[in-house]
């Protein structure tokens, strides 16, 4: 009976812990890193105060590192299910994610990396954040390569897309509109076409 209470309480802890970590990704998609706050992210997650040192002990920092390692997950998760797909389809993945991101935060919500890289004073943060970007980067290179396209050219392709993404999701947000992010998104897909067509 102790064991399974103790299990429980395990249990309890660990879905506290990743909750804290998908709101505070959630909030800095939202409010950036200053307006990410303790008591919004105490409220957002339900957390008892207190919860917050018990469960990062070096405070927001390493709150803030686990929230960009669940957002680094997430993207890479959707590019884990494309192996061997054209490079066009790897493409529209990638622009489909950060599409439902605006589209299911009615265009208040952007991405957690970025607005960590552009507000971070901690080397550590923006260390982690340039970590992420580049696995970004590298897993979309190495699925162009895959999908037909030259080893070269897919490394221009890749940064040239995760840049595009990041861009087209600022324009539509402050324009409330899809129509800047799809714009993007066709010279995109065209350009990625193009390039996997010359390679036939």
């Amino acid at each position: 009976m102790t064991i399974v209470i103790v299990k429980g309480h395990k249990a309890l802890a660990a879905n506290i812990r990743q909750t804290m970590i998908e709101r505070t990704a959630v909030l800095l998609a939202k409010k950036g890193l200053q307006g990410a706050s303790f008591s919004e992210i105490l409220e957002a997650s339900g957390a008892p105060r207190g919860s917050l040192y018990h469960h990062f002990p070096g405070g927001k920092d390493e709150l803030v590192l686990a929230a960009l390692e669940h957002a680094a997950n997430q993207a890479l998760g959707v590019l884990d299910r494309l192996p061997g797909k054209p490079a066009r389809e790897v493409a529209e993945a990638f622009l489909s994610l950060w599409r439902s991101v605006l589209a299911r935060s009615d265009f208040s919500a952007g991405c957690a990396v970025v607005a960590v890289t552009v507000a971070a004073e901690s080397p550590d943060l923006r260390a982690q954040a340039a970590e992420i970007l580049g696995s970004w980067r590298e897993k979309l290179a190495a699925l162009f390569v895959e999908g037909g396209i030259p080893k070269k050219k897919a490394r221009a392709l890749a940064a040239s897309l995760v840049a595009a993404c990041e861009g087209a999701v600022i324009l539509a947000r402050a324009e409330h509109s899809f129509e800047p992010f799809d714009l993007v998104a066709a010279e995109q897909l065209a350009m990625i076409e193009a390039a996997a067509k010359s390679a036939s």
